[in-house]
């Protein structure tokens, strides 16, 4: 089964920075998208960042210039680094990936939480 394993939230002060990462495993099929979306109490669930398997990036313009995404480890692993970290930040953090098969399979991550406070 396709296991996504998050790692990096935390508390962190406004100004500070946090890098994400999120391992994918369990699956032969090669990963069309590797994104992070997140949760705020009392708001929807919105896309943080997103890249390709050609390595094309997306941002939220709430975080463009503060946050950016990355892959590495054969393309297995996605990232993201956070800076300038405000408290607007705070959410919980999800991995979620789109596998490169017909069905363009999607699959999420447990979350994990991203705390901007002082």
């Amino acid at each position: 089964q396709v296991q996504l394993v998050e790692s990096g939230g935390g508390l962190v002060q406004p100004g500070g920075s946090l890098r994400l990462s999120c391992v994918a495993s369990g699956t032969s099929y090669s990963i069309n998208t590797m994104d992070w979306y997140r949760r705020a109490p009392g708001k929807e669930r919105e896309l943080v960042a997103g890249i390709t398997s050609g390595g094309s990036t997306r941002y939220a313009d709430s975080v463009k210039g503060r946050f950016t995404i990355s892959r590495d480890n054969g393309k297995s692993t996605v990232l993201l680094q956070m800076n300038s970290l405000e408290p607007e930040d705070t959410a919980v953090y999800y991995c979620s990936i789109v596998l490169r098969n017909f069905a363009q399979s999607r699959y999420w991550g447990q979350g994990t939480q991203v705390t901007v406070s002082s």
